[in-house]
């Protein structure tokens, strides 16, 4: 009997003239859950291009972990000891001392401005803890200078560069706050004034680097910072950056207090967070497209029973069980869910591979540090998606269905 109720459901569903307005609405039942299910792999493919896109962003110049210490300043004196300890771990691939401070920048005229100092080595090659050496257009990590008056080479972040108009070969002038000395004469603290040589700018396409980082060596930075020969603290390269936090935590334990571990998962907790809310609450919007088709469906459904009640009692009288009556139904519910599922799903990745690969709706970098929109399609949520859509099309046949099955077959025959 299953053959059979299927062969009565297609034949059901073909646009009759006497039933072109059951026809019309079993097509726009149809375009709803197309609809809907396209958006949904759209809007999905977006965040998850969003959340990959600003990980891969922020991880050019932000290690998976750092190791650092509390107490008055931010500065670790027991480096040299603690760093092998570190790399020796099974989960860690590359470890480097790092220096972070800030400074103001002038590049010769009235404007001045404060920016990041990141000291890093300039000997990691490809033991590089972070992907920032790489982005370097100009210049490389040994920082030659080619005049004898300054303190040393540094490279800029292209915005900032641009901003100054210092590009390799110019100078700037940096103040440290932490590099000032008392002066008894006068009876303050007067800062010490650098000189650099800028030997090269690096481009990330991440805003808050671009536009308010510089790097140094290590050892100048340390100077700058007036840290002597202590460090900010270790930055720390993983196998698998999901790891940081545990990696983290075990190395608390490990060297216990002072020593403290910040992971990139949680120092950009709230933006990730909110990008995990937004989807979730974008998903469940775009789900009542697929709701309303089902509504749809219920009512395209339910006006074949009407229409089609004396068929349905001259087949029972014939002796088709209610069962197969309900099937026949339930197939057509199913068909509609099934033709609106794939065709969503073919014109969503369509749709989301037009929109990464053409750049077709650009960002602001100032806003979002990205500048277009990235889509990656996780083939986890289109199975959702689909089955989800499949779900709710099935669900929406079963009252129609138990309704068609429970007609009496004198009444429906008799049914005008």
């Amino acid at each position: 009997m299953i053959g059979l109720p299927g062969v009565i459901a297609g034949r059901y569903l073909r646009s009759r003239r006497s039933a072109r307005f059951v026809s019309l609405i079993t097509f726009i039942a149809t375009g709803g859950i197309t609809i809907g299910v396209m958006a949904l792999i759209v809007v999905l493919g977006v965040m998850n291009g969003l959340q990959h896109e600003l990980r891969e962003k922020i991880l050019i110049g932000s290690p998976h972990l750092r190791l650092l210490t509390f107490g008055e300043g931010i500065r670790m004196d027991a480096w040299e000891v603690v760093l092998p300890e570190v790399r020796d771990d099974p989960d860690v691939v590359a470890a480097a001392p790092f220096v972070l401070t800030q400074g103001l920048f002038s590049a010769g005229h009235d404007y001045h401005e404060g920016a990041y100092i990141l000291g890093i080595e300039t000997d990691t090659g490809a033991a590089a803890v972070t992907r920032l050496p790489e982005t370097f257009v100009r210049g490389d990590l040994t920082f030659a200078t080619t005049r004898d008056d300054v303190d040393g080479g540094i490279v800029l972040g292209r915005r900032m560069a641009e901003r100054f108009s210092a590009f390799p070969g110019a100078t700037v002038t940096a103040i440290s706050p932490g590099g000032s000395r008392f002066n008894a004469s006068v009876g303050a603290f007067v800062p010490r004034f650098w000189t650099f040589e800028v030997t090269g700018y690096f481009e990330t396409g991440m805003y808050e680097y671009d536009n308010a980082y510089a790097v140094l060596p290590r050892e100048v930075a340390q100077e700058f910072a007036g840290l002597g020969n202590a460090v900010t603290g270790l930055e720390i390269r993983l196998n698998d950056p999901a790891r940081a936090e545990a990696v983290g935590r075990r190395l608390e334990e490990k060297f216990g207090y002072p020593y403290r571990a910040l992971d990139w998962q949680s120092q950009n907790a709230s933006l990730f967070s909110a990008l995990q809310l937004e989807k979730l609450a974008m998903g469940l919007v775009l789900l009542l497209i697929v709701l309303v088709a089902a509504f749809n469906i219920v009512s395209t459904l339910t006006m074949i029973v009407t229409d089609k009640t004396r068929e349905i009692g001259i087949l029972r009288a014939m002796g088709m069980p209610g069962a197969a009556i309900r099937r026949i139904f339930i197939l057509q519910g199913t068909i509609i869910g099934l033709i609106g599922t794939v065709l969503g799903m073919v014109l969503g990745l369509v749709l989301a591979r037009v929109i990464d690969g053409s750049n077709l709706i650009q960002l602001d970098p100032t806003v979002y540090f990205i500048s277009r929109i990235p889509v990656r399609v996780d083939p986890l949520d289109v199975a959702i998606v689909m089955t989800a859509s499949l779900i709710v099309a099935v669900t929406a046949t079963l009252h129609p269905a138990r309704r068609a099955a429970a007609l009496h077959p004198v009444d429906a025959i008799r049914h005008e």
